[in-house]
């Protein structure tokens, strides 16, 4: 990895450090503007990132990170900003889903879907009696993030190396974030969830844009 690469993903841990502390601490302000920073700067890591891959899937991945940023700042504000965040993470997750699908001719090995499968439908058995209108919403984003962590080891399983290993690593724990983000909301109340769900998806957000 080239030395800006290094530069911006260490600042983007940083940041997300910051904003897990500052969210903490109920500083708000400071909270606003280090969480969509750090997702900036992963961007940016991205971006510069050398890409000895084909350019489709530096361009998806590049295009979801910058989906998730948009749905960063729609968080910020849960109440108004949820079903917005949700559709820009949606987006998100389809964008890697192109990332990850096998190239044509060589399909994805099925046998790795069924525990993705089981626990996508399991997450959404649990939520599905607080979710109401979002029902719908929801299920389709459940099986969209299921699918992308399931491409995702798939591709790892059928390519091996460093890369793929990466991309594996942050889509499971983009799919441990946003399930503990789901019960947090539609099931019970954790106490630390905001330090449980950053915990996890910054982490998940540098080694997927760290795949490229």
């Amino acid at each position: 990895m080239r030395a800006v690469p290094i530069v911006l993903v260490s600042s983007a841990l940083v940041s997300a450090a910051l904003a897990i502390i500052f969210e903490r601490k109920s500083r708000r302000l400071l909270f606003v503007v280090f969480k969509p920073l750090t997702t900036f700067l992963i961007v940016l890591a991205a971006l510069a990132a050398p890409a000895p891959v084909p350019p489709a899937y530096k361009l998806f991945i590049l295009a979801g990170l910058v989906c998730s940023l948009a749905g960063d700042v729609a968080l910020l504000f849960p109440e108004r900003g949820f079903v917005p965040g949700l559709a820009a993470f949606l987006a998100a997750q389809i964008l890697y889903i192109l990332a990850f699908k096998p190239a044509s001719g060589r399909p994805a090995f099925v046998g790795l879907l069924l525990p993705f499968l089981i626990y996508g439908l399991l997450m959404f058995r649990i939520l599905a009696p607080r979710l109401g209108a979002l029902r719908l919403p929801v299920f389709v984003y459940v099986s969209a993030i299921s699918v992308m962590a399931w491409l995702a080891a798939a591709r790892f399983v059928d390519a091996g190396g460093l890369k793929p290993l990466l991309a594996c690593a942050g889509a499971i724990l983009f799919l441990i974030s946003d399930s503990i983000l789901a019960f947090d909301r539609f099931g019970k109340r954790i106490g630390p969830a905001q330090a449980l769900i950053l915990g996890t998806y910054f982490p998940a957000q540098v080694l997927i844009a760290l795949s490229i």
